[in-house]
Formats: structure tokens, C-alpha cells, sequence
């Protein structure tokens, strides 16, 4: 039988190329990593980024003003349509694609949108409330007044803005197929915004009134006057893990009233505690049940 002479040490064919080429693989290597631009580095940077802690405004008078860090909360609710569903309260982020993220440190445009189970502003998550003309800083925002919403990301100098258009056969959401809503940093008619009151009934009388803070709101697009909206019960696979479809879409119910899924909150930051928001804050007592507290006088003055 004929045995094997040569051992692993014996060099044969183009040994010499493989050694060259083995050196500049790890020289190559060994430059990216000193310069920061390994696909692990870069990745690590836009994640430190996007989730790194913010701290929202504060409001002292209780309304929302230009300048504001707030986040966009779809408070919580129980879709009765449907078994899957994504409870809590949902806050609006941003979410880069899940392959594109992996390839560059920086955020991608435009960039996509979804909505997911977190209270805790990062820079995914905090926007904020910028005029059309640039020139309303510390103003009290009011409805039926146009505004853009502007998120940085955590980076100090980038910012993109929440936008939409009509839905078209090669652009709409991925799920529902419906108005798509993502971030640009063009600055256009398409990244405004309005805010209206949650009564249909009261909504004229409320035109021109400041917005609260921390309360129940519609956010309509200026040019296709369609709401914002979460659908709690279509998943996106993110870079994040499993989180909820944001659209434009307006959904009414048979008495002609936006749903739950238009509902948002403008909410602001807690003054007793830094990176927490209002939502942390204990909830007061109904007004009935305030009313039965003291008839039994459980809750006398």
C-alpha cells in the first residue's frame, strides 16, 4: 500500500501566495480595527447611540412648546378584533433596517419606523416638537397648528424628520400596505404635522387652544390628513427584537370616532426623577371613586 510522504509542513502549490495573502488579511484587519471600522464597531456605536438615555422636558405649565423632548405614546388598550395582540403602552422609534444596520455606524435615509413595548426615553424614542418657519422656539403649541417632529437618534449632529406620502404601488407600509410613515432629512411639506382633540364633538372649539401635556390626542398629516396610527396586531421583525407597524391611517368606528389605534400622548419628562417619564408617576384616584372616599370618609381633608 502506498503511504502518504508528505506531512503537514511540506509546502506545495501556491503555498508562498497563501502566506502573502494571509499576511495582508491581518494587516487589513489590524488597520480597520485601529481606525474603529470593523462591522462589529460600527455596529456597537449605532446601537450605544440609539439606545442611550435622554432626558425629556420638563413642563411647568402642563402644555407642550416648541423645543420640547417628548415622547409618542399609543397608550395601552384591548384590541377586541383580534387574539394577537402587543400590549402596554407603545412608544413611536425609530428602526434602521435590520441589514443595513449591520453595515454602517450611521443612520440610514430615510429610516424606518415601528412602535414598541419601552418607557424609558433613548434616543430611538424622543422627539422633538420643532416649528415649520423655525422661529416658535418656547411657544405653546396648539392645535390645529403645523409642526414637525424632528428625533436625533442620539447623535448630536443628525436629525431626521417623522414624514409621510400618499401611498403609491412601489411605497407603503410592509404589513398593512397601507400610507407608509418613515424618516427623511429632506425638510418638505410632507414632515408636517397636527395635532387635534380627542372629542369630535369639541374639536372646533378646541381650535387654537394649547395641547396638553400628557394626554389623549389624534396626530394627523398635514397633506394627506391621515392619522397616526399603531397596529398593535401586525409584528415587525426589528433590529430591536418584535415590535409593533406604524402607519397613516385613519380608523373610525361606526359613530364616526377615531379608534385607539390614532389615540397618542405627547409625554414629558418626570420632575422627580431623571430618565423617567410622567407615565411613571402614580395614577390619581377616579373622580367617583374620590367622591365614594369621602362620603365614607376614607379621604376627609
Amino acid at each position: 500500500m502506498a503511504q502518504n510522504l508528505y506531512g503537514p509542513r511540506v509546502r506545495m502549490g501556491n503555498w508562498n501566495e497563501n502566506v502573502y495573502l494571509e499576511e495582508e488579511r491581518m494587516k487589513d484587519f489590524l488597520e480597520k480595527r485601529d481606525k474603529g471600522e470593523l462591522l462589529i464597531q460600527r455596529n456597537r456605536r449605532l446601537k450605544e447611540n440609539l439606545l442611550r438615555q435622554m432626558q425629556l422636558s420638563i413642563s411647568e405649565d402642563g402644555y407642550i412648546h416648541y423645543g420640547d423632548k417628548v415622547m409618542l405614546v399609543n397608550p395601552d388598550h384591548r384590541d377586541i378584533d383580534t387574539d394577537l395582540f402587543l400590549g402596554g403602552d407603545l412608544s413611536l422609534c425609530m428602526t434602521p433596517d435590520e441589514i443595513k444596520a449591520h453595515l454602517s455606524d450611521e443612520l440610514e435615509v430615510p429610516c424606518g419606523l415601528s412602535a414598541a413595548q419601552t418607557k424609558i426615553p433613548v434616543g430611538r424614542n424622543t422627539f422633538i416638537i420643532l416649528s415649520v418657519d423655525g422661529n416658535a422656539a418656547g411657544q405653546v403649541l396648539r392645535y390645529g397648528q403645523n409642526f414637525c417632529l424632528g428625533v436625533q437618534g442620539g447623535f448630536a449632529d443628525k436629525m431626521l424628520f417623522l414624514a409621510s406620502d400618499h401611498r403609491t404601488l412601489l411605497k407603503s407600509s410592509k404589513k398593512s400596505w397601507l400610507q407608509e410613515v418613515y424618516l427623511t432629512d429632506e425638510v418638505s411639506y410632507l414632515n408636517c404635522w397636527q395635532a387635534a382633540f380627542l372629542d369630535p364633538q369639541l374639536r372646533l372649539e378646541y381650535e387654537g387652544f394649547p395641547v396638553p401635556a400628557n394626554a389623549k390626542l389624534l396626530i394627523s398629516h398635514c397633506q394627506t390628513n391621515r392619522g397616526l396610527a399603531a397596529h398593535r396586531h401586525l409584528f415587525l421583525s426589528t433590529y430591536f427584537g418584535k415590535e409593533a407597524e406604524v402607519a397613516a391611517h385613519t380608523y373610525l368606528d361606526s359613530h364616526r370616532v377615531e379608534k385607539p389605534k390614532n389615540h397618542w400622548m405627547l409625554v414629558t419628562g418626570n420632575p422627580r426623577k431623571e430618565s423617567s417619564t410622567r407615565l411613571d408617576l402614580p395614577k390619581p384616584a377616579a373622580e367617583g371613586t374620590q367622591a365614594m372616599e369621602q362620603a365614607m370618609g376614607l379621604n376627609t381633608p
